[in-house]
């Protein structure tokens, strides 16, 4: 698999605002991104096991997690922040999608700063945990969040749905407590039940949908022994797949197109990226070459998306609730010129949002056979 280097994600989330939302696979892609932005390594299998530790690769813990009580209830709290000169990425973890606490938290943004990227999730705990008739209140819920973060971030604001990860027919993790044992033989189904419900709306209220279900159908083998979390060559493969979806968004090519996940075994050991570009590669923009995503329906490299006609909300304020520590509070909207950067790259730090007109290929439908695959 040919990944996203650390000098590409730098580059592209230069001065960027990075939200991510959701359980514990959205932790590990908070992680996999904060990573990332620092060093050509992958997650060892502890940073990956450990949860609400209070500092995870210079990122700090600030709520919840080792700071109150470690349970694997709904009640539950954790967020965490990395913060460079450059690069700004917050994590909460989500049991619900909508609820009174992720009512507090798109109150903060509406009065807050606005992150350029939204990277969201939150499926398994809503359809297990809270009721076994679940489709209608989620359905519910769903458009209760997508309503609000809609009508919250700016326009410029990119938001993705990521679609759940396949499930296995046995699982375990932290939020299978005893009491819903009986409901694990037949998860994954539901999870596909809702994957559909909540796609087809977050496509509905205009943002773009990244199916992981549909890109890690073949890519069984990177799933652990817990049938729910992922290995850190997925999680690359994850980030790989939202920085190429983000550069797409924002007008930007990245040079190394992406491949399929090879089987690799996973120690807590990880090798550093050998695909990693070389130091004078550079963001290309956003040419002709557009066309092949747009015209090839068997690209998996993005999920489907419309990103036209979306409503202006209301103006943003600046001001800032809860006790996040920056500079200033316009800090992550720099000036014009950047001195870090060398003036060639400027023209490849894209700050205008394209309309993306990409062709999706759903999950269930079959490839084309090997003959006609270039036709």
């Amino acid at each position: 698999m040919k990944c996203v280097s650390h000098q590409q994600a730098s580059q592209l989330l230069h001065n960027k605002f990075i939200l991510v939302l959701g359980d514990s696979n959205q932790r590990a892609v908070y992680k996999d991104i904060v990573l990332l932005l620092q060093k050509e390594k992958y997650l060892s299998l502890r940073q990956l096991k450990t949860k609400g530790e209070m500092s995870f690769e210079q990122d700090c813990l600030v709520e919840g997690g080792c700071m109150s009580k470690m349970h694997n209830g709904t009640g539950y709290r954790e967020v965490r922040q990395y913060q460079s000169d450059h690069h700004l990425v917050r994590f909460y973890f989500l049991t619900r999608i909508y609820s009174d606490y992720v009512k507090s938290i798109l109150e903060d943004f509406r009065l807050g700063l606005k992150p350029d990227v939204v990277i969201l999730n939150s499926c398994v705990w809503d359809i297990s945990r809270y009721n076994s008739s679940w489709i209608d209140i989620y359905k519910e819920n769903l458009h209760k969040f997508f309503g609000e973060l809609r009508e919250i971030m700016p326009e410029e604001t990119l938001v993705i749905w990521n679609i759940t990860m396949p499930l296995g027919d046995r699982i375990k993790g932290g939020f299978l407590v005893p009491e819903i044992e009986q409901k694990a033989s037949h998860l994954r189904y539901d999870v596909i039940d809702a994957n559909f419900f909540s796609g087809t709306l977050a496509d509905a209220y205009g943002m773009d949908t990244l199916d992981l279900h549909f890109h890690f159908r073949f890519s069984l083998q990177h799933r652990v022994k817990d049938g729910v979390h992922w290995n850190a060559l997925a999680h690359r493969k994850i980030t790989s797949l939202l920085l190429q979806h983000s550069a797409q968004a924002w007008g930007v090519i990245l040079p190394c197109p992406l491949k399929t996940v090879e089987h690799t075994e996973i120690t807590a050991q990880q090798p550093t990226n050998g695909n990693a570009t070389k130091p004078g590669d550079r963001l290309q923009p956003m040419g002709s070459s557009y066309d092949r995503y747009r015209l090839d329906p068997w690209n998996d490299s993005f999920g489907y998306i419309n990103m036209e006609n979306i409503p202006s909300p209301p103006p943003p304020h600046l001001s800032f609730n809860r006790h996040w520590h920056f500079r200033s509070s316009d800090y992550f909207r720099p000036h014009h010129h950047v001195d870090t950067y060398y003036e060639p790259h400027h023209q490849y730090v894209m700050r205008n949002r394209h309309a993306m007109h990409v062709t999706y290929a759903p999950y269930p439908q079959h490839r084309p056979s090997a003959g006609h695959a270039g036709q």
